[in-house]
């Protein structure tokens, strides 16, 4: 009873809206013919018909796995609600305007205002709502451009980093960091990660990281891509280790098989992982050697202090198989670790991170940077320094939900390690 109340609720409030937003579209069109006028209305509600029923199609099958038409129709229906949205602000604006206007008048009863020269022209009114049609094409527009191109427009950005206790040996030494592939939004389709393979091949790093996510929650949505990813060239072992979503917690197992099925669907991600020839770290520790000096990678299972995930990674254990090894890289999937944590181990001096996606929406401009995920998250993208500790957080290479990224593209991070 509680879920119907809810439904009837929401659908209540999308219906409110729609009405709402088909005033500004009927106050817009009324110059236009009568034939033009039903177009319109027509066209309108026939789309917001095709929403309610795409909104009731998708509760029915909730639970099933997530395929290409119910990802896009999610999105579509995404896009044209926050497009509305907009419209919405600008109109009540114009209300409350109008609402104080008719007081104001009532109390002082002035005359009323006569136009400047007796020309026709559009009210205040139809001036907001105009506006708020227009603001609307911006969500609207940037979303679909998400779609169709943002979301495999592969970006490299480029970081020098100094320390001073890095062994002159990996003076100029060369990391690069992918994360949260998320390999089952690509479907069955090689081709967007061929490319982002080809790019992370020509920045002919030292040493590549994979830094979580690698599946949206089934092992077998890689498969298809093990060929592709197998072609990632490194001069030394590529290290990976494992995000919140590779741990299948977001499935409901009780219908398939429990436990022992969740189990058997992580240790083939694991082997997985091996196939494609990536060494994962499940909380250990290994050394990378060149010119005769060391330094430690670190890798630790999911660990994050937002308290609806489990906390699966043992630092302390990661940290443990360092040794003394003067120079110590961490990659840990989720940001809110290095806070929690990571500070606390003042021998850490980098650590990599993803799991944000920059909430693969929001304004990304040298010198300001803006997302709704930053109120989640204190650290989520890009770098952050504390003392001579460092953390970085990489928006990822693939997407989810959403199939589309807008501000903050996908992402291969290449660090060049300096000695200061």
């Amino acid at each position: 009873m509680q879920k119907i109340i809810t439904s009837a609720l929401f659908v209540v409030l999308l219906l409110g809206v729609d009405w709402y937003v088909f005033q500004a579209v009927r106050t817009v069109s009324q110059g236009a013919s009568a034939a033009a006028q039903r177009l319109i209305t027509g066209g309108y509600w026939f789309v917001t018909l095709v929403s309610l029923l795409g909104i009731a199609w998708m509760a029915v099958s909730r639970g099933t796995p997530p395929t290409a038409l119910r990802t896009y129709l999610t999105s579509a229906i995404l896009i044209l609600f926050v497009s509305k949205l907009v419209v919405v602000l600008f109109l009540l604006v114009d209300d409350a305007g109008r609402l104080a206007r008719f007081a104001f008048r009532k109390l002082s009863n002035p005359p009323a205002p006569a136009g400047a020269d007796g020309s026709p022209g559009i009210s205040r009114s139809q001036f907001i709502t105009r506006l708020g049609l227009v603001a609307a094409a911006i969500p609207f527009t940037s979303l679909l451009w998400g779609m169709a191109k943002g979301a495999t427009d592969y970006q490299v950005k480029r970081v020098v980093l100094k320390f001073p206790n890095l062994p002159a040996a990996f003076d100029g030494f060369k990391l690069l960091q992918i994360s949260d592939l998320h390999t089952g939004s690509f479907n069955a389709n090689p081709e967007p990660l061929e490319r982002a393979v080809a790019l992370i091949n020509r920045q002919n790093a030292d040493l590549v990281f994979m830094t979580g996510d690698l599946v949206n929650n089934i092992a077998t949505e890689v498969e298809p891509h093990i060929e592709t990813l197998a072609k990632i060239q490194s001069k030394h072992p590529i290290y990976s280790i494992l995000g919140n979503h590779d741990y299948a917690d977001y499935v409901d197992w009780s219908t398939q098989g429990g436990a022992s099925a969740k189990q058997a669907n992580l240790d083939r991600l694991k082997q997985n992982h091996a196939k494609i020839g990536w060494k994962l770290m499940l909380d250990e520790s290994h050394v990378v050697e060149q010119g005769g000096e060391k330094i430690a990678i670190l890798g630790v299972q999911n660990w994050g202090a937002q308290m609806r995930f489990p906390k699966y990674g043992n630092l302390a254990q990661a940290h443990a198989g360092s040794g003394d090894a003067s120079f110590k890289i961490l990659l840990s999937h989720d940001p809110s670790h290095w806070e929690a944590q990571v500070l606390e181990y003042s021998d850490i001096d980098l650590t990599l991170s993803g799991h944000t996606h920059g909430m693969q929406f929001g304004v990304n401009l040298p010198g300001f940077k803006w997302s709704p995920v930053q109120y989640v998250y204190k650290q989520w993208a890009g770098l952050y320094s504390q003392g001579k500790q460092h953390l970085y957080v990489n928006t990822g290479l693939g997407f989810i939900g959403y199939p589309g990224r807008v501000g903050f593209l996908p992402e291969i991070t290449v660090f060049e390690l300096r000695r200061a």
